[in-house]
């Protein structure tokens, strides 16, 4: 048990997931949901991993994620080990990168808090690049990667600083382009499939922190 925290050696370590859509697992079953996944590999390699909570919602915003957080009531809380994955919203919805980076880093501060003040037990996930998914047909795909890109070089940086754990997606994400069965059903989201690719990154990383 790691001091300080609200483990309860009956569920195992605890998990907060923080995000939007992605987190939450649009258009897929809640099995296949990252944070679940990752869950599951960390039961199945032996680590007591209690269930994700997750607070998130399709279509969130840094600010609408902080206004979730609290109509939550997990304020005061303590978890293990806190992801956050926030920010394609802000950018779908046109917001300058500069108005992102307070919100994020506010965000941050807060998951840092909901680990007890332990930065070494957050994970950024960077925000995968929709440029690739059938959704974006019509649109300006070149200059939807170039944001998503401003946004993740946004959240690495402050990441960085504040010192939490950083793993970038986005990569894998751009195979969406070649590959349909990386995308949900509404073609826009990504699929079971493409979110096992995150879990087990995650689940890699979770373990590291946990031992």
């Amino acid at each position: 048990m790691i001091p300080g925290t609200n483990l309860s050696t009956d569920t195992g370590f605890t998990y907060l997931a923080l995000g939007d859509s992605y987190t939450i697992g649009q258009s897929v079953p809640e099995s296949d949901r990252y944070p679940v996944q990752a869950a599951k590999l960390l039961r199945e390699s032996g680590v007591a991993m209690a269930d994700p909570v997750i607070v998130a919602r399709t279509g969130w915003t840094t600010d609408e994620l902080n206004t979730g957080i609290q109509e939550a009531g997990i304020t005061g809380s303590t978890y293990d080990v806190v992801t956050l994955l926030i920010g394609v919203n802000d950018q779908y919805r046109g917001r300058p990168v500069d108005a992102y980076k307070p919100g994020f880093t506010m965000l941050l501060q807060q998951a840092i808090a909901f680990a007890g003040g332990h930065s070494d037990r957050v994970v950024v996930l960077s925000i995968p690049d929709w440029s690739k998914v059938p959704f974006a047909e019509g649109r300006d795909r070149d200059g939807i990667s170039a944001e998503i890109d401003e946004y993740n070089n946004a959240n690495r940086k402050i990441a960085k600083k504040m010192k939490v754990h950083y793993i970038d997606i986005t990569p894998g994400t751009l195979k969406a382009a070649s590959d349909p069965s990386l995308v949900a059903s509404d073609g826009l989201h990504y699929s079971g499939k493409e979110m096992a690719f995150w879990a087990h990154k995650l689940a890699d990383t979770l373990k590291g922190i946990l031992h």
